[in-house]
């Protein structure tokens, strides 16, 4: 028998719009996963999920479509090769995400991260809070994706084989969009779990349920949030370095790097598409893929590969696709496709924008969102739409409303078009060339 709502969340798994079917995720530490893992995922997705995979903007990945009485034997299919969906959904620490993944240094972040998720997965103490929590390693502020998590590290500086990191925190997007803030500055990496620790612990005792730690700052302020984080006894401990043979996949970098990444439309892949990839990972990138930011599939090639060969190799089978949809950057959701919450069918209407948009946009970033929810990041990109609401006509047919935001130099970005049509919102785009 399974269990229902929020014990089944914990597991990663949502239930669609449709009766009777369901979404797994499955948490990847910085996006990464190899090329064993990746043809699992590929089997479980021709098995059970109509052999579709979704890429999220927070380098997971999604198989939709699949029934309950096949979610044991999808759990036990992905344990079999060491991913885990555990704490992937519901109120707990989500899969630790980097929108650095090209920068140099990388694999120093993705350690992190991957330790930091097998520190809080499946952890009890962890587990059942107020809300979802979130995480993310970046090496620089530049993406601005440290703005949006309940918890963003980023690397301050590295020397003498110690690390860093500024702590950025109370972060996200939703129906109340808030920019998180400076917690704490340059804090060295042993002090990490500790730190997040005693936020987790202030945060689940004090938020009511249903909230995130940004409710918690706007009700106490910054200064007292930052006050009974202190005062709990493991603020200040310090755990012993890191020590032992490295766990990260991804191992070149800075001046051996080369990087690809293949465009993929709305983050939908079939499962033979994404067992191609993982055949090219394997010949070119040490057996190892990454999920992106923007829902694209990346692989660093180290300097004795041939780039040249490489694209070759990845046109033979089939990447990237020739279509317009294929070259421009644009983030979506699944949309009332799958999504309970899905307002719009975003992805036919990602279709149409693109159809419509000048040559200028077509170099701008672009996201939509199905729902207020903003799992796209829509603050973050160029231009980003979010459907805030649904209206009923006279026929009594629902027609979705579109917000729309531009991005400003710093912090998130802002509202400049609220309650379009989709008529409207295609003449916002004509506009902007």
């Amino acid at each position: 028998m399974i269990i229902k709502g929020t014990e089944l969340r914990l597991d990663g798994i949502y239930q669609q719009r449709q009766e009777g079917f369901f979404m797994q995720r499955v948490k990847l530490a910085a996006g990464v996963i190899s090329a064993g893992q990746v043809r699992t995922v590929c089997k479980i997705a021709e098995r059970f999920g109509q052999g579709r995979i979704h890429l999220t903007t927070r380098g997971s990945m999604e198989v939709h479509w699949i029934q309950e009485s096949d979610l044991p034997t999808v759990k036990r299919l992905l344990a079999s090769v060491g991913l885990t969906s555990r704490g992937a959904c519901g109120g707990a620490v989500r899969g630790v995400t980097c929108g650095s993944q090209g920068a140099v240094g990388f694999p120093q972040l993705e350690s992190l991260a991957r330790r930091l998720q097998r520190h809080f997965t499946g952890n009890p103490r962890f587990e059942r809070l107020p809300k979802k929590f979130k995480i993310g390693v970046e090496a620089d502020a530049c993406g601005r994706r440290h703005l949006i998590q309940d918890v963003g590290l980023v690397l301050a500086r590295s020397e003498n084989g110690g690390s860093w990191y500024d702590v950025w925190v109370a972060g996200g997007l939703g129906r109340e969009p808030q920019a998180g803030f400076l917690l704490a500055s340059e804090v060295r990496e042993e002090r990490v779990i500790p730190l997040l620790e005693a936020l987790i612990r202030v945060y689940s005792a004090q938020t009511p349920a249903g909230k995130r730690l940004k409710h918690l700052v706007r009700e106490i302020g910054q200064e007292e949030l930052r006050r009974r984080v202190e005062a709990d006894p493991t603020a200040q401990e310090e755990l012993p370095p890191y020590s032992g043979l490295s766990e990260n996949l991804v191992t070149v970098s800075g001046a051996n790097l080369h990087r690809i990444e293949v465009q993929i439309f709305a983050g939908g892949l079939s499962s033979g598409e994404l067992a191609r990839l993982a055949d090219f990972a394997d010949i070119w990138a040490g057996g190892v893929l990454m999920v992106t930011a923007d829902q694209n599939i990346a692989f660093q090639l180290s300097a004795e590969c041939d780039p040249a060969k490489a694209h070759g190799d990845l046109i033979k089978a089939g990447f990237p696709g020739a279509g317009r949809e294929e070259q421009v950057t644009f983030r979506v959701c699944a949309g009332n496709h799958e999504c309970r919450m899905g307002l719009d069918a975003v992805r036919d209407t990602a279709r149409t924008i693109i159809a419509a948009m000048g040559t200028e946009s077509e170099r701008l970033t672009w996201a939509i969102s199905g729902c207020p929810n903003s799992c796209t990041q829509p603050q973050l990109a160029d231009v980003g739409i979010v459907v805030s609401r649904s209206v009923a006509g006279e026929d009594g047919q629902r027609t979705p409303r579109f917000d729309v935001y531009r991005s400003g130099e710093n912090g998130l970005g802002q509202r400049t078009g609220e309650g379009l049509t989709a008529a409207e919102l295609l003449a916002a785009v004509q506009q902007l060339g």
